[in-house]
């Protein structure tokens, strides 16, 4: 477990972050296959996924079941539940053929128990980790997922800092691009920009699936809403990191057409620096007092304002502002807007002057 813990805080790349805590997870308990993915904490939808065989060559069967609304310990709902970590055995009371994941996608693969973890840190949820066993009737214990649930935190810790060290300085601001994809989530056509944008979009693991997984989480979300089986805090969008460290955004939508000719739009652009900041204000570990300081701050906030906005002495505010600034890697005020705020890089030939 030490090892676990080292790497999850050693700050590790985000592309070789998934197969170094795999590996870590291993020498902890015997695994089949795994999957591992990360999420958007706000909406809780995937934003990279990593599918270990046989599971990636069923990966739509997965991600309807997610979205499905009617099977036990879905992801979303472990990172809304007090218990973040459950197996399929406990949850079906060891009668798996209960579950329609293991009915009609595990018990077809030779899979039996699955041990399902999300990956919640500071009270969001940044991943999410999926352990099988080999079709036996013994399944994991519960030693084994309390062991889960106590490196649960260190993991997601290890997701939380790696998009902060995803890239070093801001992408240039394309064009929004769109995704439309049929009902069945078939690929129906893709503008230029979209391919650009999607193309910077990190892989943890090359995948079977002919889109990055957080087009198909947005797309399936929609889905769940229009069809009533999607969790309150569902919503069909998300924010993913690029590999050149600017933030992209994707929204789906319904299209209207003939019946049976209906389509999803999926959107994806250049994030707003103001969209993001909620996430990096968690990424970066802040209490709840310490970002509502900080989002002051970005609205150009004076100490004393802070102080009476918030009821709290002048002191106080500059005890969390030392804490913001410790924890976020800056010295001044100034430095911190210029983290937290950066604005995307104009894309060439737009017209700017330097």
């Amino acid at each position: 477990m030490h090892d676990l813990v080292r790497h999850c805080h050693g700050g590790l790349d985000p592309p070789e972050l998934p197969q170094q805590l795999l590996r870590s997870v291993r020498r902890l308990l015997p695994v089949e296959s795994a999957f591992f993915a990360t999420a958007d904490p706000e909406t809780l939808l995937f934003t990279g996924s990593y599918a270990e065989q046989p599971l990636d060559s069923v990966a739509p069967l997965f991600l309807d079941n997610e979205f499905s609304g009617k099977d036990v310990n879905r992801f979303a709902a472990l990172a809304l539940s007090p218990t973040h970590v459950a197996s399929l055995d406990a949850a079906t009371h060891f009668d798996r053929a209960a579950s329609g994941r293991y009915r009609d996608i595990m018990r077809p693969l030779g899979l039996g128990d699955e041990l399902r973890a999300a990956l919640v840190a500071g009270s969001h949820c940044w991943g999410y980790l999926c352990l099988h066993r080999a079709d036996d009737p013994l399944g994991f214990t519960r030693a084994e997922t309390e062991l889960i649930a106590s490196v649960g935190p260190h993991l997601a810790h290890a997701l939380r800092r790696a998009i902060l060290l995803t890239g070093s300085t801001a992408g240039a601001a394309d064009e929004p691009g769109v995704v439309l994809l049929a009902e069945n989530l078939s690929l129906v056509a893709v503008t230029p920009e979209a391919e650009h944008l999607l193309s910077l979009v990190e892989q943890l693991r090359p995948s079977s699936l002919p889109l990055p997984a957080p087009v198909y989480a947005v797309a399936m979300a929609l889905r769940s809403i229009e069809q009533g089986t999607a969790l309150p805090q569902t919503l069909p969008t998300s924010r993913v990191r690029a590999r050149d460290g600017r933030w992209l955004t994707l929204y789906a939508s319904r299209l209207s057409g003939p019946p049976g000719e209906q389509s999803i739009s999926v959107v994806i652009k250049t994030a707003e620096p103001a969209a993001t900041v909620p996430l990096l204000l968690s990424a970066y570990g802040l209490s709840p007092r310490e970002a509502e300081v900080a989002r002051l701050v970005l609205r150009g906030s004076s100490t004393q304002h802070i102080s009476e906005s918030l009821h709290i002495s002048r002191h106080t505010v500059q005890d969390h502002l030392k804490a913001v600034f410790d924890k976020v890697g800056v010295r001044s005020r100034r430095d911190l807007v210029g983290v937290l705020l950066r604005p995307p890089a104009p894309a060439p030939g737009d017209g700017s002057t330097t």
